[in-house]
């Protein structure tokens, strides 16, 4: 009687929802000063981590926390894109709203393709496991719950038994599910905060969680631990594969506010266990400007996992200066690993290509040389540079981009200092004394000196020797007229080779 009623529920949820909120039709230009080209946002109002991300009947589905009331934080409700390429997404009404004083914070989206939930009613259905935080009159409670759809993520049910995982506490949140094939049950990974773990539950049917393990305190524990994500990840040439748990850092991370550390090593279907090969703890991104990332679920299984993060910083993300919108997303990455002489290593590979339009070919190019795009000439973003440089001559190389003549970005290897940089102390807008920085990656001299750079209205990803540094960063410049220089330009001609694309607009 009860599940008769839970999906009848559905369905006049459903019905409600077609009536009252039709699909938000994308009537803004998408032009406004310092909004992204090439990376999500929302049309108007706050948005932070990216929730549930999966990939079901040909869509790649995006929800994210979201304010549908302002461009602050708070109300936060699960907002909701979809995409067929990961690139060109498509804003959908509000999917699970704030409800009953209870915020819909963090969480995963799973396709239940046995019904193992009951929740279902033909097939297969999408299934939220996501941690509300409610206000109690004894102080803040975050839990585990669950919320149906049955229409391909379009409206959204409750289940009735929420919660279905209560530690009675105010910190334990971000619940990680996914499917364990050899185990044939649920496996989450959910962090306790403040207690720097992330915590294992496994479960046959998504509403009953058994405690399998702990893991942490280890790594940096220099704030709170959120966001986790297990991941299993092919190497470089798909011959094996390894664990990688990633968990966010806020604050505390090393480049200053909230960061992100990943583990690789094995998990065994109950406890995750870190490698003891050197490289085997490290940043998942080395820049200010990607948080939260966590990747897709049920992804074809010719794709390599897909990490996509919040391009932001909880230190200064409430002042960045754009409007009506406030927040965005990474570029979605492929995920592999390399194991060499320097030790393990995450490989990221942004999924940019589609959008490739006009090149220029990049050869037997000097360090003295007036601009990357010809002496005078400027170019507007958004752009994707790939260079392969020669063995250094100089002990610190790279680009800087210029807006004017007082303020550029610099994106350079130091060799000196064993490191890879970016340099955004005099990229424009200083909107917080937080913001103006240099953040830095670990130089590994017998890796590649190669270099992949995606340029927005606001924003700078870079990934280098061979995508096993990545570095994304915001920036405010004060024109989009930009010109590119290598430099120093008082010293030996280095080579490099590569090319320019002009990218175009997923508007």
């Amino acid at each position: 009687m009860q599940k008769r009623l839970f999906h009848e529920v559905i369905r006049v949820v459903a019905t409600l929802a077609f009536l009252v909120l039709p699909l938000c039709a994308q009537t803004s230009d998408y032009d406004q000063p310092y909004r992204p080209q090439v990376h999500f946002s929302p049309e108007e109002h706050w948005t932070n981590d990216p929730n549930g991300l999966v990939f079901y009947q040909g869509e790649y589905h995006l929800f994210f926390q979201y304010n549908p009331f302002g461009n602050q934080w708070g109300h936060m409700s699960w907002g909701h894109a979809v995409s067929t390429d990961l690139l060109h997404w498509h804003e959908l009404p509000v999917a699970i709203p704030e409800h009953d004083d209870t915020m819909i914070f963090t969480g995963s989206v799973v396709v239940d393709h046995q019904n193992t939930s009951g929740l279902c009613t033909h097939g297969d259905c999408l299934v939220a496991i996501y941690t509300g935080h409610t206000q109690t009159p004894e102080g803040i409670r975050q839990t585990q719950n669950l919320a149906v759809s049955l229409d391909k993520g379009r409206n959204w049910a409750q289940y009735p038994g929420n919660p279905v995982l209560d530690l009675h506490m105010a910190d334990f949140r971000d619940p990680s599910v996914s499917w364990d094939p050899i185990a044939h049950h649920w496996i989450m990974a959910v962090s306790l905060p403040k207690e720097h773990k992330v915590r294992f539950y496994s479960s046959p049917d998504l509403k009953q969680w058994t405690l399998l393990s702990d893991f942490g305190p280890t790594g940096d524990t220099n704030g709170d631990w959120e966001c986790p994500d297990l991941i299993r990840v092919p190497s470089s040439n798909r011959a094996r594969t390894i664990w990688a748990l990633k968990v966010g850092l806020n604050p505390g991370a090393p480049q200053g506010g909230s960061g992100e550390q990943y583990f690789l090593g094995d998990f065994d279907g109950k406890a995750f266990h870190q490698s003891h090969l050197r490289g085997s703890h490290g940043w998942t991104n080395y820049g200010k400007d990607d948080y939260c990332a966590i990747s897709f679920n049920n992804l074809p299984k010719d794709q390599k996992p897909t990490l996509l993060g919040w391009m932001s910083n909880w230190q200064y993300a409430a002042k960045i200066p754009t409007t009506p919108w406030r927040g965005q997303m990474s570029l979605p990455r492929r995920l592999s690993y390399i194991s060499d002489s320097a030790g393990l290593a995450l490989i990221q590979e942004p999924v940019v290509a589609p959008l490739r339009g006009k090149n220029y070919e990049v050869s037997a190019l000097s360090i003295n040389s007036s601009a990357l795009y010809g002496s005078g000439h400027t170019i507007q973003p958004p752009f994707e540079i790939r260079l392969q440089f020669g063995h250094p001559v100089e002990p610190v190389f790279g680009l800087r981009i210029y807006s004017d003549q007082q303020h550029w970005t610099e994106v350079a290897f130091d060799t000196n200092k064993k490191e890879f940089y970016i340099d955004r102390t005099h990229s424009g807008a200083a909107i917080s004394p937080d913001f103006p920085v240099r953040t830095t990656a670990p130089l590994i001299i017998t890796r590649p000196y190669d270099l992949t750079l995606i340029v927005d209205r606001s924003s700078v990803e870079a990934f280098a020797q061979d995508g096993t540094i990545a570095m994304t960063d915001l920036v405010f410049p004060v024109s989009n007229n930009l010109q590119i220089q290598i430099f120093p330009d008082d010293a030996k001609p280095i080579q490099s080779e590569g090319q320019l694309w002009e990218l175009k607009s997923i508007w």
